[in-house]
């Protein structure tokens, strides 16, 4: 699995991929033949908004992509509500390619 790890409008530390990369293992549990993660952590520059902390995560398998969008005011909390919506997708195509 090639992870892709993108951040848009500010410089993410290491804890931070660090985390990203360490959940994203997790989806080899669901998925056996994903080829490319790709992550955007972006920083929203609209001054209004609580929620700025932007991320979306594409996943590519053989013959379908897989796109969730989360914000939050927290990356981690951002990441972890998109891993929720990603997974539950990935769960769903399965069980109709199951069925």
């Amino acid at each position: 699995m090639n992870v892709n790890i993108q951040t848009v409008h500010f410089d993410a530390d290491d804890k931070l991929v660090e985390y990203v990369s360490r959940k994203l293992q997790k989806l080899n549990t669901f998925h056996d033949r994903i080829l490319k993660v790709d992550v955007f952590l972006k920083l929203d520059n609209v001054v209004h908004t609580i929620k700025d902390k932007i991320v979306e995560i594409r996943v590519h398998v053989p013959r379908h992509d897989f796109f969730v969008k989360a914000s939050s005011k927290s990356f981690e909390e951002s990441f972890d509500s998109a891993m929720e919506s990603i997974v539950s997708q990935i769960k769903r195509k399965k069980e109709k390619l199951a069925a």
